[in-house]
């Protein structure tokens, strides 16, 4: 399982209600049910998917979280999980609404754009950066909304929602983001991992 699984596995509470929005295969869904007790719904937007995740005894349904995070009552799960999915949205700005009305709480996991070494690309040659966290060409990435570390802290905080918790993931280490260190932070993490409230 991904080091970014367990950091978000580490977050939640066992005997809870999750929504993982996003879910792709189900991995992280599978451990938190088998591990934690969790009583644990998916949205996915990829048919294929959706087929994989059945297989494996999950309950996910078939839908796009811009649209259909709307189905959900408001306070319906503890936590929303969305992984390195908010920079495909058309609409970020209205799917962490969502995820914070349907949620508690939200975990929200994004692929850093000012991670050192994508800033290095960039400045050298020249072209779209690709790294293991942004791994398309600029043509066919689904990537719509690329965002720093700092962009989503700074838009956090401009939309008075609380941030319980902000990670910075490189590799195997994780440690925690404040205000003193989210330039450096922003630097030298490849994904930041936030657990935040409304």
């Amino acid at each position: 399982m991904k080091n970014e699984f367990k950091v978000i596995a580490n977050l939640i509470e066992k005997d809870t209600r999750v929504l993982d929005v996003g879910c792709a295969d189900g991995t992280l869904m599978k451990f938190l049910k088998d591990n934690k007790n969790i009583d644990i719904r998916g949205l996915e937007l990829s048919k294929d998917k959706v087929q994989e995740c059945i297989a494996k005894g999950l309950t996910v349904i078939e839908g796009n979280a811009e649209k259909d995070l709307t189905q959900f009552p408001d306070k319906s799960f503890d936590y929303v999980v969305l992984s390195q999915t908010l920079q495909a949205f058309l609409n970020p700005e209205l799917v962490i609404s969502e995820l914070l009305r349907v949620g508690k709480k939200a975990i929200v996991t994004i692929p850093n754009f000012g991670y050192w070494k994508v800033r290095l690309h960039l400045l050298t040659k020249g072209t779209m950066p690709i790294t293991k966290a942004l791994p398309d060409q600029w043509y066919n990435t689904p990537n719509l909304h690329m965002c720093t570390i700092k962009d989503f802290v700074h838009f956090v905080k401009s939309r008075n929602f609380k941030i319980f918790k902000s990670l910075a993931l490189n590799e195997k280490n994780v440690s925690l983001i404040n205000d003193t260190n989210l330039g450096f932070k922003n630097l030298f993490a490849d994904l930041g991992i936030f657990l935040i409230e409304k």
